[in-house]
């Protein structure tokens, strides 16, 4: 983008001051700051104007919502054995491959480091990348081969990544087995839109959420790492939950045998009001609806047996066929903004941290893909053997509460 194009851009959309901030840098910055400015998706940047401040999450419009059943968990351990033939036949056919959206850091936790590295060990050392890998390879050391297994890291922290990966051996899997690729990154604004940046030559960008996951697999080549290895289906999922069964055969061949184009794991919910996202059916497909877009209505409707109509929460374990996410691939997704406290530096080039939310970050989410595809095998877990997140340091899904339900589960820490 040549400078007159650049500043004609700017000026369109409102960001003067970063035309200021371009013209006092020297080439390289200029050239940086410009390639930054020219990847921006002003579409995005717009829906700040539309929002007041004050609200952490806007929800989207929603259609008609209608429960949806699941495959619940007596009914999977009755077919337990055929649906596990089937999934590890295909796992040994090389059909299966895993990705994990590992592109976050571990700043709740008090780390500056990718969240992976998070040491949530009592007596010896045990990363959370540790403990995913570990995960997998019961179901490899099952099938008696490997798995393709796909790492989504960020701008933030793809070196430090692929650098702990290497300092650890890659904790026993196999080297040829692991592909990283980055995500792509969002510019943060202000409450009137306005770019941050983060530096004198950089805008403040950030991960881009975890819905973009797919096309940031195309755009960086790792796609066809997974055409040429012959992947027919990608189970997708997060770096924050340490009892997550990956490349699950049982889950695979429910899903196979189910004839559904994708799949999706889920929790009973605790109580009416738990903070997850929960499978229903919206206008007719399935999709998946936060718990700030339930009317109070919906969210304590019962069944004639006294069970909650919308009663099956996701804990982002999805199974998608590629060639189904390859149709979707280009599909427009929602985005969500979200109020942040979103560190930036001043005129006078002085670096800021807010204690307070001061602007939006705007992100696409995974749980937008299930409304895409045709159809989705809702599968029931049990929560206390396949669900331990680690999103806050103590209290409810933190560190303390994954490490109780680690030891459950017999895992030494």
């Amino acid at each position: 983008m040549i400078e007159n194009e650049l500043f004609d851009v700017l000026r369109e959309h409102g960001q003067e001051h970063i035309i200021e901030a371009y013209k006092k840098l020297d080439e390289t910055g200029k050239e940086k700051l410009a390639a930054q400015v020219e990847k921006i998706d002003w579409s995005i940047v717009e829906k700040a104007c539309n929002f007041k401040a004050g609200h952490e999450e806007f929800a989207q419009e929603r259609g008609k919502l209608e429960p949806l059943s699941a495959l619940e968990v007596s009914e999977i351990e009755k077919n337990k054995a055929k649906y596990e033939k089937i999934g590890l036949d295909a796992i040994m056919a090389g059909k299966v491959g895993a990705v994990l959206l590992a592109g976050g850091q571990g700043t709740r936790l008090g780390s500056d480091g990718p969240k992976g590295k998070y040491n949530i060990g009592l007596t010896k050392d045990v990363y959370i990348f540790e403990r995913l890998i570990r995960n997998l390879q019961d179901v490899t050391d099952k099938a008696g081969c490997f798995v393709p297994l796909y790492v989504m890291t960020s701008d933030k922290n793809n070196d430090e990544t692929i650098a702990f990966f290497e300092e650890k051996n890659y904790f026993g899997y196999p080297k040829d087995f692991v592909k990283f690729f980055k995500q792509e990154m969002a510019p943060s604004v202000d409450f009137n839109g306005k770019l941050y940046m983060e530096a004198v030559d950089s805008l403040s960008l950030s991960p881009n959420g975890n819905g973009g996951w797919f096309y940031s697999m195309a755009v960086t080549g790792v796609l066809e790492d997974v055409k040429a290895r012959g992947v027919e289906w990608l189970n997708i999922f997060a770096v924050d939950n340490v009892l997550q069964r990956i490349a699950d055969p049982v889950f695979v061949g429910a899903t196979l045998d189910s004839g559904c184009v994708s799949g999706a794991k889920v929790v009973r919910k605790a109580e009416p009001m738990e903070k997850i996202g929960v499978l229903c059916l919206e206008d007719g497909r399935p999709s998946i609806v936060e718990y700030y877009e339930m009317t109070e209505e919906i969210i304590h409707s019962r069944e004639a047996n006294g069970d909650l109509s919308y009663n099956f929460g996701v804990i982002l374990n999805y199974l998608f066929r590629v060639d189904q996410l390859e149709k979707i691939m280009n599909e427009k997704m929602p985005v969500h903004v979200v109020e942040k406290k979103i560190p930036y530096i001043n005129d006078n080039g002085e670096v800021i941290k807010p204690e307070t939310p001061n602007g939006y970050k705007f992100e696409l989410l995974v749980l937008d893909m299930i409304y895409l595809f045709e159809n989705c095998l809702s599968y029931e877990v049990v929560r206390d053997y396949e669900f331990a997140p680690i999103k806050n340091k103590t209290g409810v899904d933190s560190v303390e509460s994954a490490r109780a339900l680690l030891q459950k589960n017999g895992v030494e820490l």
